[in-house]
């Protein structure tokens, strides 16, 4: 996060007065200052040194400001622009702001307003630095994961990114436990690989259990093992699911539907970190980390008598919650095309292309079954399309035919999303204005510059 103390400001201006007297005016130990007189000048500035806010005037001597912005948002994105101008022509104000600038002042301008205006661009350089950061973590989280696995965690939405941020975080920590809530179908399993394969035990054993089909007689031997001779059937030794995945990670799908007495031999084995053989007296310690996942609210059934809060709060050092893919629409095209891709890889396809109408009623769509759900309609849609485009003939939309509408909408729950809630506004404006920006803007009550910072914001297009 940039603070205070090292925002770096570039001025560029061929006037040397306004130069001197914007450098003098800003003279502080909390900014380090550049100066230049032309372009030219400016981006071997930029290339060199990292700035910040970049303060331009419009009419410049090689190309005009207005170039100098556009080529500004085109190779340092994250540079913050204000421009300054000897004329007040609202064509150059407008244009500018189309491009991308943070504000416009006209000459001659109070210093005052220029310092405010940059206590207040600092905000957005500081937002951008955070977002850069997300997205590198993204990228390199992604990366580790799919040259790992051979596969994907997709997603663009803030649940997403946020989700890679805090898989990276978790990963990092050896024997946290995590667990890891979510509808069936959301992804709790990739997610519990994602971060085994992202940490340091990733060279050891990744061992899966559904808690849910283990019977009450073969708990302790499935989990911990027995040796020869241990009971009737019992030929040979066997290794259990601990010591299986010792150094490794222990994977625990459904455990709230694990029986309450299974439940208490379980926390002792998690507490005293060893395990004892059916037929055996000798104790083996393991080292393992466990990760739970559930569909059920366990706080919730613990009150219910219905697991037990001491375990709880032993699995749940660190809980990662998956969003349904409901809550998070803006994933769906991403995945859509994800899963298009991955099953023309494995099918030896070559569609290229889905229909507009397919991607308007999956979006309109509920998704009870979350991702899990829409992967297996693609993989029928791609196995029945004999073209290079998947078409409405090629899904089974009959449940979506019923929920769904010509406008675009969200969950009807209630949001507390403030973004989300803001791009949905967005979108019914332009659809009720027919992608008019003016009246679209005059629907939202904001200017036509503020509608069009926010449409590349969400980017939304038509």
């Amino acid at each position: 996060m940039i603070s205070v103390s090292n925002l770096r400001i570039l001025i560029l201006d061929d006037e040397q007065l306004v130069r001197d007297e914007l450098s003098e005016f800003l003279i502080d130990p909390n900014f380090q200052i550049f100066k230049a007189s032309t372009p030219s000048e400016a981006f071997e500035i930029m290339n060199r040194n990292e700035v910040h806010i970049a303060i331009v005037d419009v009419n410049l001597p090689e190309m005009s400001g207005l170039d100098v912005l556009e080529r500004i948002k085109k190779e340092h994105s994250d540079i913050e622009v204000i421009m300054i101008s000897g004329y007040s022509e609202m064509d150059s104000v407008i244009h500018s702001m189309r491009l991308g600038a943070s504000d416009f002042f006209t000459k001659p301008f109070r210093l005052r307003d220029v310092e405010h205006s940059i206590e207040r661009t600092k905000k957005f350089v500081n937002l951008n630095k955070s977002l850069q950061e997300v997205k590198r973590n993204y990228s390199i989280i992604s990366k580790e994961f799919y040259e790992a696995m051979g596969y994907e965690i997709v997603g663009e939405s803030r649940h997403m990114k946020n989700l890679i941020n805090l898989i990276g975080k978790v990963a990092k920590t050896e024997n946290t436990s995590v667990l890891i809530t979510g509808e069936s179908g959301t992804g709790k399993e990739l997610v519990a690989r994602a971060i085994h394969y992202l940490s340091s035990r990733k060279e050891n054993c990744f061992y899966a259990v559904n808690c849910s089909a283990i019977p009450e007689t073969l708990f302790e031997s499935e989990f911990f093992g027995h040796t020869k001779g241990a009971f009737t059937g019992a030929s040979d030794t066997k290794t259990g699911w601990f010591e299986a995945a010792n150094k490794g990670t222990l994977f625990l799908d459904e455990i709230g539907d694990m029986q309450l007495n299974l439940q208490t031999k379980f926390l002792r084995v998690l507490e005293d970190r060893k395990i004892r053989k059916v037929g055996s007296n000798i104790e083996i310690p393991f080292d393992t980390r466990i990760i739970a996942a559930t569909n059920q609210n366990l706080e919730e059934l613990s009150t219910e008598k219905g697991f037990r809060l001491d375990l709880y709060h032993r699995i749940s050092s660190f809980v990662i919650h998956l969003e349904p893919l409901r809550n998070r629409k803006e994933d769906i095209p991403l995945l859509l095309d994800y899963f298009v891709k991955y099953f023309n890889r494995i099918m030896a396809k070559n569609i290229n292309e889905v229909d507009e109408v397919v991607v308007r009623k999956l979006l309109a769509y509920e998704f009870p079954g979350n991702v899990r759900e829409l992967k297996n309609m693609v993989e029928r849609a791609v196995i029945i399309c004999d073209t290079n485009k998947l078409g409405l003939s090629h899904f089974q939309l009959n449940e979506i035919k019923e929920n769904y509408s010509d406008h675009y909408h969200y969950p009807s729950e209630e949001i507390l999303d403030l973004e989300l809630v803001e791009k949905n506004c967005i979108l019914k404006a332009l659809e009720r204005s027919n992608y008019n920006k003016s009246k679209a803007a005059d629907l939202l009550n904001i200017t036509w510059q503020s509608l069009d910072r926010r449409i590349k914001k969400y980017k939304i297009e038509k």
